[in-house]
């Protein structure tokens, strides 16, 4: 079993000094935790996939919920009441995570919140030793994502991230296929997301701040802007300010497996067209139809997306597909197949029809979260593959702003000779809120 919260107060009082914020957290716990107690978790941000992960977390024997933090008051007080009905007792509720992080008994954080305020819950999270599970993508920009990596280095938290398809058998079976060579020499690698049911978002005045919501608070760290509903709850990603677009909402999960079936963490050079084709006048910023070809040594990645249609490759809405010299495997949440190279009629490799999958990601992946934190069983997707993934869609936003190709240093994590990209790699916080240091 990690020993994260054992030794977290051995080195509290420096990491908390380069944090600069121990007068916000005056208690800090340091309980042990066998393999047979209960799990406590706390959830920061609970509209949508945060208490979905949270069900996921009390479908776990051994489970409980103490508390809720939504600046949603009309959201907090609706997941209260589902989670009494859940287990039976009702979680406290709070509308700044710095006061649930001083909620005593909890052993788990659950960030459910947008991309633009995973990073300080996060990191203050992990200065206080809890363990961590955290939404995709990790976070809203390239430097937010080397932050948070660095803390669970400095902490040594157990941290999960919401990229279940990690957990998902038939996800690793396919790239077991891959790994083992069938497919011969891999030269190309499709990854696409092709989304009807997500359609033009109307454009709609500004508005009074719906009663209940603390919206200065929701907008955090982000530019300060007048309330609309669109850059609110689900909409959120659409808007620049709180997260990439479908980039880094279905790319984290798509491009995750495309690096993990060639072994990559970060590719040479990246370049990105696409724009708002589908709907020019309507009220999103992120665009709607997308491509970025990505470089690495020996073949090329492409992401491509569409928003309002489902006309993506093989037939399938979304996917990865990796083409070989002697076939291609193509795979999605509903299974995966492989198609032979013809061959002149005569094909190496055999066909592989459809293989289903079972539809129990995420309940797999909370599954493997607690047995990590229980008996430290190996993490299926820790913080060191979530980052590199959301560099890796950062990586294509980023090109697609500056409209050139460009070159990356993994190493540095920084561009090559590029100062105007390198512009991009960290966010500007709103006052009072500052990036942490580490």
């Amino acid at each position: 079993m990690k020993t994260n919260r054992r030794n977290f107060i051995k080195k509290t009082a420096a990491g908390a000094a380069a944090l600069g914020i121990t007068s916000a957290f005056p208690t800090l716990h340091a309980g042990i935790l066998g393999a047979n107690e209960k799990l406590v978790c706390g959830v920061i941000g609970v509209n949508g996939m945060g208490f979905a992960d949270l069900r996921a977390f009390l479908n776990q024997p051994g489970t409980e919920c103490a508390a809720l933090c939504d600046v949603d008051d009309n959201v907090l007080q609706q997941r209260i009441a589902d989670v009494k009905e859940i287990q039976g007792t009702a979680p406290a509720g709070y509308h700044d995570f710095r006061k649930l992080l001083e909620h005593r008994g909890l052993d788990v954080i659950i960030i459910g919140t947008p991309d633009h305020w995973h990073t300080l819950p996060f990191v203050y999270a992990a200065q206080q030793g809890y363990d961590i599970y955290c939404e995709k993508p990790l976070a809203n920009s390239i430097e937010e994502c080397n932050l948070m990596e660095r803390a669970v280095e400095r902490y040594g938290n157990v941290v999960q991230v919401g990229q279940w398809q990690r957990s998902d058998p038939h996800w690793q079976d396919a790239i077991a296929y891959v790994h083992a060579g069938n497919l011969g020499k891999i030269r190309s690698v499709r990854a696409w997301s092709y989304q009807g049911w997500m359609k033009s978002v109307p454009v709609v005045p500004d508005s009074p701040v719906p009663g209940g919501v603390d919206y200065d608070f929701w907008l955090g760290p982000a530019p300060k802007r007048p309330f609309n509903k669109n850059r609110f709850h689900f909409t959120f990603r659409w808007f620049w300010d709180y997260a990439g677009g479908m980039m880094t909402d279905w790319g984290v999960h798509i491009m995750d497996y495309a690096l993990f079936g060639m072994r990559q963490t970060a590719p040479k050079s990246v370049m990105s067209m696409g724009g708002k084709f589908a709907y020019p006048d309507d009220a999103c910023e992120t665009p709607d139809t997308q491509q970025a070809i990505y470089e690495f040594d020996g073949f090329t990645l492409l992401w491509d997306h569409g928003i309002g249609i489902d006309g993506g490759y093989y037939g399938r809405s979304h996917g990865v597909g990796f083409v070989g010299n002697d076939g291609t495997l193509v795979v999605d949440r509903t299974g995966w197949e492989v198609i032979p190279e013809p061959k002149e009629g005569n094909p190496t490799l055999e066909r592989v029809p459809l293989v289903e999958g079972k539809g129990m990601g995420l309940e797999n992946h909370m599954a493997n979260f607690m047995a990590a934190i229980r008996n430290g069983a190996e993490l299926n997707c820790p913080i060191e593959i979530a980052a590199g993934v959301a560099r890796t869609c950062h990586l294509g936003n980023i090109a697609y702003k500056t409209g050139r190709r460009l070159y990356w240093d993994a190493d540095r994590n920084r561009f090559l000779n590029d100062p105007g990209a390198d512009s991009y790699l960290s966010p500007s916080y709103r006052e009072p809120w500052s990036l942490p240091v580490l």
